[in-house]
């Protein structure tokens, strides 16, 4: 995308012609010379894209900025410690003139000029037979914007594009060389914006979308009217898809050459069963992606203030699932000793049983005082925080009527978070 520039006129042949917009294309410098004339900051900023061009460049400059003569000192460029002299455009593809001279930059440029070499001019874009576009870049596609004189604006632009690339609000799915798989996406606490920029990227993808209920439920009304969405709610206590069915979905429609975003709350493998589904998927031969999530754990806990570490109150913090109660065989977890911890204890799933669990802390030498927080619906528009001890809290949240999905928060820093409030 382009502007014309509304540059100063000149009768230069270099100039010629500044009232047309530039026409736009990639030149492709692999092994090919390129020269720099000067070493200064313009330099350190377009060589990296020249290099990741596999371009072979030249740098003309008496002294350098420190960053350039790494990459000299490191083989990446050719510095030749000098000023510039006539002749030293010969053989090259492509030039940038970019000294404090310029009378140098005049001398370059009409080289370049001469020689038909096209040349960018940082001191005098009239002057100057090419234009550096503001550049970004977003899982292969690269992203040029000009607009003449106002480099600014190309910024601007080019930013608000690659933005929305990341993060899938500007939709721009691939038509070729796309493969079919399924992506673990971890959809984060519940609000749409704690999505990570490459799970939005692949949900604007998908094919296929198979949601939990605590997933980002509002970033499925975005999806275009072609993607099939698949309820794969696990209600508390209610109706819930079978796990197996799950996997047998992942499986089924990513054999039929679709895009399956396995759309969940949280990250998928912490307590999201994500590992069994990635092995069910990579026994039936389906190429698996894993998007980290931002877990409830913390960022629930952060959302109404409370820090799950704090100097001096806690240095480290336990997570832990509570849909187990601490007298069933089938537990896992050492209560006793988690009771002599002194950090914070993060607990999900654990509404129906934060009264067993309480007095089971409490009976292994937890302090009855200690202060707990439920937070239910963190990030979401019902978000509400309830506070309590460990002595009270089951009777707390049954006389709030509390109900999942809910972070439940035992330890110091619950008293931090009542201070201070995001």
């Amino acid at each position: 995308m382009s502007e014309s520039p509304t540059g100063p006129a000149s009768h230069a042949p270099a100039q010629a012609g500044t009232d047309h917009p530039a026409y736009p294309v990639g030149l492709r410098l692999s092994g090919r010379r390129v020269v720099i004339v000067g070493g200064g900051s313009v330099a350190q900023r377009r060589l990296p894209a020249l290099l990741a061009a596999g371009a072979d460049v030249v740098v003309i400059s008496p002294s350098v900025t420190p960053s350039v003569e790494a990459m000299a000192d490191a083989g990446e460029v050719a510095w030749e410690r000098r000023p510039y002299a006539p002749g030293d455009l010969a053989e090259a593809w492509y030039a940038l003139v970019a000294t404090d001279d310029p009378a140098t930059n005049t001398a370059a440029s009409a080289e370049a000029e001469e020689r038909r070499v096209w040349c960018v001019r940082s001191d005098e874009a009239a002057a100057a037979t090419a234009w550096t576009p503001a550049t970004g870049h977003s899982e292969g596609v690269t992203v040029a914007v000009l607009t003449g004189n106002d480099p600014r604006r190309s910024a601007a632009v080019r930013d608000a594009v690659v933005e929305g690339l990341h993060d899938g609000t500007l939709s721009a799915p691939r038509h070729r060389a796309r493969h079919a798989g399924v992506a673990l996406v971890g959809g984060g606490p519940g609000d749409p914006d704690l999505i990570t920029v490459r799970g939005r990227r692949l949900l604007a993808e998908a094919d296929v979308v198979v949601a939990d209920r605590l997933g980002p439920r509002d970033l499925l009304a975005e999806l275009p009217p072609h993607v099939e969405v698949i309820d794969a709610a696990k209600i508390p206590y209610g109706r819930a898809m079978a796990q197996e069915v799950i996997n047998d979905t992942l499986i089924e429609h990513a054999k039929a050459g679709r895009f399956v975003v396995r759309l969940k709350g949280g990250d998928p493998f912490v307590f999201g069963r994500g590992m069994e589904e990635a092995e069910q998927l990579a026994e039936a031969g389906i190429p698996v992606t894993v998007v980290p999530g931002i877990t409830s754990a913390v960022s629930v806990p952060a959302a109404v203030g409370i820090p799950v570490t704090h100097r001096g109150v806690a240095h480290e913090f336990t997570v832990l699932s509570g849909h187990v109660a601490p007298d069933d065989p089938s537990s896992l977890i050492d209560w006793e000793a988690l009771a002599r911890l002194g950090g914070t204890l993060v607990l999900l799933m654990a509404v129906e049983r934060i009264g067993a669990i309480a007095e089971t802390l409490v009976r292994h030498g937890r302090d009855a005082a200690t202060p707990v927080a439920v937070v239910q619906e963190g990030t979401m528009a019902g978000e509400r925080r309830v506070d309590a001890t460990l002595a009270t809290v089951a009777e707390r949240a049954a006389a709030e009527a509390v109900r999942p999905p809910a972070v439940v928060v035992i330890g110091d820093v619950v008293s931090l978070g009542t201070h201070v409030r995001p």
